[in-house]
């Protein structure tokens, strides 16, 4: 499709002027970055496989009745979305220790949490998304409580989905992050799951081996990312079984 009018480019993707309004043109691009981007790379094919798995994951929340801003995909590399005021936090949920939390807390990586925990980021790259409290976010006025309330409800059925589907896959969800946005109808508005939901945003681990399917394989320097990417596709049904060489998939029909 035509190229539009650039409106935000982010670490991850690039948001472009959608053809009606109220719609924007998300494009994912093949740039990897970890620790606030201090460390970087172009990874070939890495922006065609989160475009699919979001499509995925997007589609499959909206059969259960999640809002997302997901509309369709337009091509290997672009969604249609619907525009949204995304909210300034990063939502977290965790069912195993790892990653920050396990830092923190000193808690080993791979243990199993007693409940979900949902944790809040404000969204500063230049404050390297620092962890907030509810105080904060009603304080600064970032969100209401009825907000929060929808909030959470969201974070944790979006929880039990992926969950589910990544155990049927025997893959391990041990957290991930989503955004939420406010779109507004008329005089109301309600919250859906925005952004994207990839393995750049979860944590995914092999149930038998542990291997880490995720962007940790980048962080950690394991392996190959596109590799790992292209395993969580195949399992789920978006990659066919014998998949083209890496970097360069294709969509299944």
């Amino acid at each position: 499709m035509a190229r539009r009018k650039k409106i935000y480019e982010g670490k991850a993707k690039t948001l472009y002027e959608g053809p009606e309004p109220g719609t924007i043109v998300q494009y994912f691009k093949d740039d990897a970055t970890a620790f606030n981007a201090e460390k970087r790379d172009v990874i070939e094919g890495k922006g065609v496989l989160n475009n699919l798995l979001s499509e995925f994951f997007m589609q499959g929340l909206g059969q259960i009745g999640v809002p997302t801003h997901f509309l369709k995909r337009l091509n290997m590399r672009e969604q249609l979305v619907r525009s949204c005021e995304i909210i300034p936090l990063e939502v977290i949920v965790r069912n195993y220790a790892a990653g920050s939390m396990s830092k923190r807390l000193g808690i080993e990586e791979g243990t199993q949490l007693p409940r979900p925990i949902v944790e809040y980021c404000y969204k500063d790259d230049a404050l390297g998304d620092p962890l907030v409290t509810e105080e904060h976010i009603a304080a600064f006025g970032w969100a209401s409580q009825q907000d929060m309330d929808d909030i959470l409800s969201l974070a944790l059925r979006v929880n039990d989905f992926l969950s589910g589907v990544m155990l049927a896959v025997g893959i391990r969800l041990v957290d991930f992050k989503i955004e939420i946005g406010r779109v507004y109808e008329g005089d109301f508005q309600r919250l859906v799951v925005a952004d994207e939901i990839s393995p750049d945003s979860c944590r995914l681990w092999d149930i038998e081996t542990g291997q880490k399917l995720d962007k940790d394989v980048f962080r950690r320097d394991l392996g190959s990312l596109t590799d790992a990417y292209t395993e969580v596709a195949r399992r789920l049904g978006v990659m066919p079984n014998n998949p083209p060489a890496p970097g360069k998939p294709t969509l299944v029909n």
